[in-house]
């Protein structure tokens, strides 16, 4: 099954955010704000925008030598949708749905949250139950000493996003 493209959604949350976006402004979100987790080339974003315009999902308009996009009601409408799809093991799609979030009181942040605690949870579990079938004696660890070490910091990772996850539940 072909991996769903993300860019549509991220361009549609970006524009969301702002009301109105150039390209050009588009792109530099993506060398500032989004670009902490999330990457597309110039080369992507403007046949990407035409796509999403022939569609129905943007409309623009001319200013200043610039043509600025908006969300149409259908626009909204996708990327709504998108926003309530269940997660997967993907920190980056959590990341980009969790930006798109402009209230707090916004009932998809607590499930965004639980669904990611569930998701980190359930990737802790299995490595903590790795490290015991795999390194079950100090010979195995002084052995492998480096695996132990790679395994031992995702276990960290996965216990600091899930104490990060509840602390805002």
């Amino acid at each position: 099954m072909p991996k769903k493209r993300i860019l549509p959604y991220v361009l549609l949350g970006l524009i969301n955010n702002k009301g109105s976006l150039s390209g050009y402004q588009i792109s530099q979100e993506f060398k500032n704000e989004v670009g902490d987790f999330w990457h597309a080339s110039h080369s992507q974003i403007y046949p990407e925008l035409g796509r999403m315009k022939d569609d129905g999902w943007l409309k623009d308009h001319d200013e200043d030598k610039s043509t600025f996009y908006t969300l149409t009601t259908e626009g909204h409408q996708i990327l709504r949708t998108w926003m309530q799809e269940p997660l997967d093991d993907n920190e980056e799609l959590f990341s980009l749905k969790l930006y798109f979030i402009k209230d707090e009181s916004d009932p998809l942040l607590n499930t965004l949250l639980k669904e990611e605690l569930q998701i980190k949870q359930t990737k802790l579990d299995y490595l903590q139950g790795r490290l015991q079938t795999v390194f079950d004696t100090e010979n195995k660890i002084k052995d492998n000493y480096g695996h132990y070490l790679i395994l031992t910091r995702a276990i960290e990772r996965e216990s600091n996003h899930i104490n990060w996850l509840k602390n805002k539940l």
